[in-house]
C-alpha cells in the first residue's frame, strides 16, 4: 500500500548520490520531467485561485506582522528550512538548484497561459488534478535521488528520524505550516486544504508509482 511508503526508492536510473554533477542522462531526464510537473501542479493550484499552497498562506501571514515583502519572506523561509537540513543531515545537490530553477518557470507558464476556469465547480476540479499532478511529479524527481527542494529535504530528514510514513510526515508538515500561516492572518482556501491533506498521499503514490513501474 503506497500510504505507507517509508523510502524513496530506488530505480535503474537514480543516481547513486545526491551530490553528484555529472549524472546519466536518464537520471538527469527524469529529475527535468519530475520537476516539470511539480511546477505544472503548482501552477495550476494558483490558476484555479482556489487558494494558495500551504508555504506560501505562512509567508503571507508572516508578511501581516513584519515589514517585509512575501517574496523576501519566501526566500527567507527557503533559507531556514535549508539550514535545518543540517542536523537532518540533508544534502544538496543538482535536483535542489534545479528545483528553484523549473518550477518557477513553469508557474509562470501556468499563469501566462492557462486561463482561471469561470465555474467554481471547475476550479475545485483543476485544484485536485494539481495537487495530484504535484505530487506524482515530486515522486519522479526524488527518485532521481540528485538533491531534493527545500521542503522535500525537510520531509525526507524528518521521515528518518521519526521513521512515520512519508505519506504522514508530509500531511502533518503542510498541516503544520498552514495552520501557522492561518492563525497568523494568511488567507486560506479550498485549494489550500485540498493541497495540505493530499499532497503526502499524492507524494507517496508518486513513489509507488515510479517504482512499480520502473523496478
Amino acid at each position: 500500500m503506497f500510504l505507507k511508503i517509508k523510502k524513496i526508492p530506488k530505480v535503474n536510473w537514480s543516481s547513486e548520490k545526491p551530490y553528484n554533477f555529472k549524472p546519466k542522462f536518464s537520471t538527469f531526464f527524469f529529475l527535468c520531467f519530475g520537476l516539470t510537473l511539480f511546477g505544472l501542479g503548482e501552477g495550476l493550484l494558483i490558476v484555479s485561485f482556489t487558494g494558495a499552497s500551504p508555504w506560501s498562506v505562512l509567508a503571507q501571514g508572516i508578511s501581516l506582522n513584519v515589514n517585509l515583502s512575501i517574496g523576501m519572506i519566501t526566500f527567507l523561509i527557503s533559507v531556514t528550512v535549508l539550514i535545518l537540513w543540517i542536523p537532518l543531515g540533508q544534502k544538496p545537490g543538482v535536483g535542489t538548484i534545479f528545483n528553484a530553477l523549473i518550477i518557477a518557470l513553469m508557474i509562470d507558464l501556468c499563469i501566462k497561459f492557462v486561463p482561471t476556469p469561470s465555474n467554481n465547480i471547475h476550479q475545485i476540479v483543476l485544484a485536485v488534478i494539481s495537487v495530484i499532478i504535484v505530487g506524482i511529479g515530486g515522486g519522479i524527481y526524488l527518485v532521481s535521488n540528485l538533491g531534493a527542494g527545500p521542503r522535500d529535504g525537510l520531509m525526507i530528514g524528518l521521515q528518518q528520524i521519526t521513521n512515520l510514513p512519508i505519506a504522514v510526515v508530509r500531511a502533518i508538515l503542510e498541516i503544520s505550516v498552514v495552520s501557522i500561516g492561518w492563525y497568523l492572518g494568511g488567507k486560506v482556501g479550498i485549494g489550500t486544504l485540498l493541497f495540505a491533506f493530499g499532497i503526502g498521499p499524492c507524494v507517496a503514490l508518486g513513489l509507488y508509482l515510479v517504482d512499480k513501474i520502473f523496478d
